[in-house]
């Protein structure tokens, strides 16, 4: 009974889990924030295998999706150090980009209650280059603060999913320990069904009559 309700709660981690990672995959590719947009990819396989290794009682797979639940929360406490400009980090640097473009997180100009204003371009300066002449105002939460609540939620459910992993892997191997020791203890073994009496064997051959 415990293994089977760990297993549902399990189930319904992962899918939680899967709905966040979707839900921010599509705010990360509309920020053109590449790292993180791997990092979702992963993050997506891992729990899709850890989904079908619970439902399907794969041990295996489970430790898997353990193992990353716990880079998981460690990628996402890199994340929240980003934004909050800790340990040397900068949120204003390129890095989640790999340095390859200049754009930032989409909710720094989509935010609840943010106006974004385009300035007028300085004659001679590319158009390429109009990202630089966006002005916002008005948001009522700073970007920076919505994505560590993003990270803060998935560090959280990653928890708990590492937490009910272990309980599930260690349920099932109990489970199946305990199988092999009744079985191992079978009073009747298949190889003596099919054996006859020794004194059958030394009945005397009578000629009919």
């Amino acid at each position: 009974m415990g293994c089977c309700s760990g297993r549902c709660t399990l189930i319904f981690i992962c899918t939680l889990q899967l709905v966040l990672a979707l839900e921010r995959q599509v705010f990360d590719f509309l920020g053109y924030q590449w790292a993180p947009i791997l990092a979702n990819f992963f993050h997506i396989i891992i729990v899709i295998l850890g989904l079908f290794g619970t439902i399907q009682y794969r041990p295996r797979y489970i430790v898997v999706y353990t193992v990353w639940a716990a880079l998981w929360v460690a990628w996402n406490v890199f994340i929240i150090c980003f934004y909050l400009d800790v340990g040397g980090l900068s949120k204003e640097s390129d890095l989640l980009t790999f340095n390859i473009s200049a754009h930032h997180s989409w909710w720094s100009e989509h935010g609840p209650g943010c106006v974004r204003r385009e300035m007028p371009q300085t004659p001679g300066v590319r158009a390429t280059e109009s990202h630089s002449y966006i002005t916002v105002m008005g948001c009522l939460v700073d970007y920076q603060y919505i994505e560590v609540m993003h990270s803060s939620t998935q560090i959280l459910v990653a928890l708990l999913g590492f937490v009910y992993a272990c309980y599930v892997v260690s349920a099932i191997t109990e489970e199946e320990d305990s199988f092999d020791f009744i079985g191992g203890f079978d009073p009747f073994p298949l190889y003596h069904v099919n054996e006859k009496p020794s004194h059958l064997l030394l009945k005397p051959m009578y000629p009919s009559t």
